[in-house]
């Protein structure tokens, strides 16, 4: 590995670069607190050599997420349930953001005008 490539890693959302003490510094939190989201799946931090939580930026925003809420009265295993369902809805919009690009893509002479009164289906529901 050269000194390049431990640069490039600074960029990466999902290297997992700090130690429990700083992540729970950073955070304004417990390591108890961190324990406890681990506990609850939220996250999943990664081993050092050593067996030591190392966590990502990636993990540290949904961690932070889990923070405001539980700060808010939620408890730690509801927040956590909140926290992984906002984040499926994220991913599940921007799946199908990404179907309705492909599919504009694929026939832009098919897109309907504004003032089309057609009813035909369209996307993933229509092919079933």
């Amino acid at each position: 590995m050269t000194a390049d490539d431990s640069y490039d890693r600074l960029d990466d959302d999902d290297y997992p670069a700090y130690t429990m003490g700083r992540a729970a510094e950073m955070l304004n939190t417990t390591q108890g607190f961190l324990r406890a989201i681990g506990e609850a799946r939220l996250i999943t931090p990664l081993r050092s050599a050593g067996g030591h939580r190392r966590y990502s930026r990636y993990q540290l925003r949904i961690a932070a997420r889990a923070r405001e809420l539980v700060d808010q009265g939620t408890p730690v295993e509801a927040a956590c349930r909140i926290v992984i369902l906002e984040d499926q809805l994220e991913e599940a919009q921007r799946i199908n953001a990404a179907y309705r690009r492909a599919e504009e893509a694929a026939s832009p002479s098919a897109a309907p005008s504004l003032g089309d009164d057609s009813t035909e289906a369209s996307g993933p529901e229509a092919a079933r």
